[in-house]
Parts: structure tokens; sequence; C-alpha cells
């Protein structure tokens, strides 16, 4: 309201008439009815906030510096209007070369903005046009570091990529050459199909994953930066060869895409604008140049690995995996990669427990992939198995598994990373951790037999097989186990009445059920009276059990560091009656392993953050024992310094090399 001072109004002349008197009062009522067209209120900072950053990607308005755009070329009436006219008016003008930068970005957020009003893929190719442009001006002019419209822009541009070139009714990217149409006329868009094939496989069905809303994950990391990160599914190049890796099928692989384009502004003045699309992979490399400049790629790993677990067959495999049977031993591993192999990195192998499966271990690999001083230096397996089937043959496709795996990958031990393994396994896979890192000697087949093992009546095969699951050595490249809420002395669980029913109705591989019938058969004399063949993981984990016995008295092989993550319901009681509702911490306790931990947490205890903290703590203290030692090695092999100290300086010391650099990495925009 405007503020009258009545005193201040000149007083009636004598003799007025009321006529005019009321004419002057109305005069009042009327100023003090107006308000100034300029003013401010209080309101909550919040939607203060909300009004200064918002965007057309955050909200239906349009950004502060769009509006302001809009308003010094007079086209606000018209956006509201006509928005197409409001943009091409604008687009002549960026065109013509008469707009200044801010222009230039207020162009790519209207486009997009009608792009997504009338669902016109041409505008959103626009929008990352104009979002380059603007990122990435002729003249080489740098945006401010703390300008907000630079994330806004490369948002336009990302989010722009994957709309303008979506197909089909799941809004799939379609990556393809073409002479694409646009409003200010062609993008012509040139594309090396070459890099559609990733090793032995071609990638297809490439889903971006900004769409994906994602579920049961407690965090979700976005690497911030340029490009729409995409997730990509794979076949292989060769159908009847297949797949010869170890990535599963239904992995999503990390793509980015990107549009790169030079001379922008002069390519618009003749409606024509070349552009090179991309395909770029975070986990290779994670930033780019342009023009000069480092720029990071944009991904989402939390999105690509809850999509790659959500279409994955693992599920299935929790409860069918505890009473199903495999038709035999695999010849294949059972070692599950979501990345590729690449050497350097140290393998860190997961083995779920009873009952469970890989995908259990989400959580703890988004974090710890996820931390710039781990992910860029570990490579996450999976190790799948059947969770029924007896304990010391599933251990011991774990150890096949792991040999073959370096086999493959490295014979001639070239890559010192890989003969540097990390196991974690989580409850039953605690034990079959554990039988990667120990020798029993004969002690495991003298509880079946006093007779030479190469006195038994069974085919070679079949001594083979028996000696792989009876006479467990160490897997050497294992340098450090980790024990989830291990039951090194039996589960008081698998222990009870219901359990051992439940046992009956394992069905066991059909090849140890041959093995098992060929020993008993033929082989009646040789064996020890309780010899009563390879019994399921439930007999296996109760406690008592002469396996369980014997493993527990047996110590981690020389050479292996050993830590032990226990889980307690209460940590009030005390240790001796406390458990984690499966397994009691006496039985978890293990003498001789280098760290105790005890996390206030129910039996599946690897998605707690205090579980996932001190499994942080034991990669990145084996990290930098790996690194201390590479040190040292490349220090022993390293030619004498011939140098002549008298060049060295008054000191005479010789120089010194720097410590190496730190692993490479990008800071996500949540930091674990």
């Amino acid at each position: 309201m405007a503020a009258v001072v009545l005193s201040n109004l000149p007083a009636p002349r004598r003799g007025a008439s009321h006529a005019a008197v009321a004419a002057i009062a109305v005069g009042c009522l009327a100023l003090l009815a107006c308000g100034t067209p300029v003013g401010v209120k209080r309101m909550d900072p919040t939607l203060v906030q909300r009004q200064l950053t918002r965007s057309i990607l955050s909200s239906d308005k349009l950004s502060n510096s769009t509006r302001n755009a809009l308003f010094q070329h007079d086209l606000v009436t018209l956006w509201d209007d006509d928005p197409k006219a409001a943009i091409d008016k604008l687009q002549k003008a960026v065109a013509a070369g008469q707009a200044r930068r801010n222009d230039v970005y207020a162009l790519a957020e209207i486009s997009f903005a009608y792009g997504e009003g009338v669902g016109d893929p041409a505008y959103f190719r626009s929008a990352a046009v104009y979002a380059w442009l603007f990122l990435f001006p002729e003249n080489d002019t740098k945006l401010d570091p703390f300008d907000p419209r630079a994330r806004v822009a490369a948002d336009l541009y990302n989010r722009g990529i994957a709309r303008g070139f979506a197909y089909g009714t799941n809004g799939d990217f379609l990556p393809r050459a073409g002479a694409y149409p646009v409003p200010f006329g062609t993008l012509d868009v040139y594309f090396d199909e070459s890099q559609l094939d990733w090793m032995d496989r071609r990638l297809i069905k490439f889903t971006p994953v900004a769409d994906l809303d994602v579920e049961g994950m407690a965090t979700r990391y976005r690497w911030s930066g340029l490009g729409a990160p995409l997730a990509a599914s794979t076949e292989p190049r060769d159908p009847e060869k297949g797949y010869n890796d170890y990535v599963q099928p239904w992995a999503k692989v990390p793509v980015t895409a990107l549009l790169r384009m030079d001379h922008v502004a002069d390519q618009l003045a003749n409606g024509r604008v070349r552009a090179d699309l991309t395909l770029e992979q975070p986990v290779r490399k994670d930033k780019i140049e342009i023009n000069g400049q480092s720029v990071p790629l944009e991904a989402e790993t939390t999105a690509s690995l809850a999509y790659s677990l959500a279409e994955s067959p693992v599920w299935q495999r929790e409860i069918w995996g505890f009473l199903q049977r495999m038709a035999a031993i695999p010849k294949g591993t059972q070692l599950a990669a979501l990345q590729p192999y690449r050497p350097g990195r140290i393998p860190v192998v997961f083995v779920h427990g009873t009952a469970s499966s890989p995908g259990r271990w989400a959580e703890m690999i988004n974090e710890l992939m996820n931390d710039r001083r781990i992910g860029p230096r570990v490579q996450p397996w999976l190790f799948m198995y059947d969770t029924g089937n007896p304990i010391g043959y599933s251990a011991m496709l774990l150890r096949e598994s792991l040999k073959d795996l370096v086999a493959s990958l490295d014979p001639n031990h070239t890559d010192p990373a890989l003969d540097d393994m990390v196991v974690i396994g989580h409850s039953q896979g605690g034990l079959l951790t554990k039988l990667t890192a120990v020798d029993v000697g004969d002690r495991v087949w003298k509880t079946v037999s006093d007779e030479p093992l190469e006195s038994l009546d069974v085919t070679p095969e079949q001594r083979e097989e028996i000696r792989k699951i009876a006479f467990i050595k160490p897997v050497p490249e294992v340098k450090r186990v980790v024990f989830l809420a291990t039951p090194h002395r039996g589960s008081y669980i698998a222990g009870n009445w219901v359990a051992h029913q439940v046992a009956r109705f394992i069905n066991m591989p059909a090849t140890l059920t041959q093995l098992t019938s060929a020993i008993v058969t033929q082989n009646q004399a040789r064996l020890k009276g309780n010899f009563r063949g390879m019994q399921s993981s439930v007999y296996g984990m109760t406690p008592g059990n002469p396996f369980i016995k014997l493993l527990i008295d047996t110590p981690l092989a020389p050479g292996v560091t050993g830590h032990s993550i226990i889980a307690v319901k209460d940590p009030d009681v005390p240790r001796d009656r406390a458990d984690d509702g499966v397994v009691e911490y006496t039985s978890a306790h293990l003498d001789g392993v280098e760290s105790e931990y005890v996390v206030a947490s129910g039996h599946s205890c690897q998605d707690n953050p205090h579980t996932i903290n001190e499994v942080r703590r034991i990669l990145l203290e084996h990290i930098a024992q790996f690194d201390a030692a590479e040190k040292a090695t490349a220090a022993a092999v390293a030619p004498p310094d011939t140098t002549d100290t008298q060049d060295q300086g008054s000191s005479g010391n010789s120089l010194q090399g720097q410590e190496p650099s730190a692993a490479p990495g990008r800071q996500p925009s949540a930091t674990p």
C-alpha cells in the first residue's frame, strides 16, 4: 500500500463545498488502495532457493536465466502464446551471430521444454546442439566454475542426446548414423559401428539409466559429467561360439554417449551441423578431452548395477539353489564378473551364504566400487553355487574356479594383482572362503578311510574328483580372507530337527551321487564304518560335525591374512550368549585372525553400513600393502643409479623418486 500522510495534505479552503471535500476524500482512499509496482515479502528460504535454481529439468518452469533472455528479446508473451515461434525468432538471432551466450543457453532450455511438451525428438537434438555451443563456444571463453548454468546446460545436453535418439515404446537409445531433422535444419550424425564391438560381444539395447528408478538400494551414486549414461545389453558376435569371458550374459555394460561437434556457430548459419556420435566406457576411462579441456564423463554406476541384477537369474537360485541339484560338475567356471577383466586390478571375490545369492552383495559392491580409493583398484567377482550341496564339494568348485580364472586370464603370471586376491564369504560362504586358504593334508580323507586313495576301486576321473574334494590345498593367489557371520563351529539352526527334515529334500548333483555310490558299493571294506557319503551343507554346518571340527583346528596357510566380522543382534549381551539369530558369537569367533569386528546386526549383515565400512578399511589396508610390495619389487629390480653425485646439488644426495600418485578416479556427487 502507498503510505499517505493525511496531515500533510492541503486543508480545504473556507467555503469549499461539501462536494469538493468528498472528492478529496475519495482521492485519498484511491491512493490508499493502490500498491507499489515493485515490492518484496518474506517467505520460506527453501522456496526462494527453489525459484533461484529451478529449470525445466527439475520443474515445469524455465530457469531465471532463460526468462531473462526471453524478456530481453521481447519474447515473453510470444513464448506463452506460440512457443514454436519464439524458438524460431531466438534461433535466427543465434544463427546470425546477434545473440549473447546466455541466449544460447536459453535456446537450449526452451528447445528441450518444447520437445518435452509436444514429444518431438527433433527439439531434444537441437537442445543438445545449443547446450554444446554454450559449454564450448568457438571463442573458448570459459564459464565461471560457480555459474549454475554450466551444470544445467550439461544436463540439457545429456538428456537431449538420450531423448533425441530414443526409439521404440521403451525409449531405448539407438546409436545410428544419419541426417536427422532439427528445427534449424539438419543434424548430420556420423557413427562408426565398430564401437558396438566389445570383446567377443556386440552391444545392443541401450537403456538410458537416467530414466530408471532404482529400488532396493540404500544409496545411489552419479558421476557428474558430460554425456548420456546408458546401460547396454550384449549378445555374442558369433552365436555358435558364444561367450568366452567371465562377464555374465545378464550384466549391463555402462556406456556414455557423446555428440562431438566443431564450429557449431558457423554451421548454424548454414542450417546444417555435423556431429560425431561416440560411445565411451567410463569403467575404462573417466575423462575425455574437448577443446583442450579435460571433461569428466557422466555415469550412473548404481543404476547400471541395479539394472544388471534386476534382470539376472541370481534371485531364482536362492531357494532353488538350496534344494535343487546341478546336472554335473561344471566344466566352466562359476565365477561371474560384472565388468571385463583389467590387468592391475585386485580381484575381490564375494561368496554368498545358504539359500542366498550373489545379489545380496549389491549394497556392498555399490559402496565399495563408488569409493574412489577402492573402485579403480579392484575388480569384483561373484561366486555362484548351489548352497544345499556338501560344503567340501562347493569349496572344491570355488578353488577350481579361482585356479581356472588365473590360468585363463594370466597364464604366465604377468599381472601381480591376480596373485593378490581377496575372498569375502558370508555364513556358509565363509566356510568355503576358509577352504581356499588352508592345507588339511590327508586329514579329511582319513575320516573316510585308512587306505590310500590310490587303492580305491574307482575310475581315474572319479579318483581325481575325490582328490580335489578331500585333499585340500590353499589357492596360492588368495592372500586375504574375510569372514562375515561365519559358523566356524557350526550353526545351532542347522543342528535343529526342522533343518534336518528340510535337508532331506535337498537333491545332490548327479555326478556327486554317482561318485558316492561308486565309493560305497565298490569299496565297502576299505571305508570306515561311519561313512555315509557326502552329505548336504545342513549336516556339514551341524555343530559337532567331524568336518567342522577338523576345519576349526586348521589354521590359515602362511602368507594369508584373515579378518572376522561377527554379527550379534544385541551387543549388550555377554559374548558367550550372543548370537545373530543363526550363528552364535562363540561359533563365529576364530583365533589367529588379524582383526575381529563385532557389528550390531542380524545374520544378513552384508548391507549393514558398519560391516561395509569395516570391509572398506580392510580393502584399503590390502591395497596399501600391495602398493608397498610393488614399490619394493620395482626398487629391487631397478638398475643402480650411476648419476654423478656432483650434479645432485651441494648436499651430494641423489634425488629420490616421488611417491606414486593416487589411483585415478572421480569424486561422485554423493561421497561415501
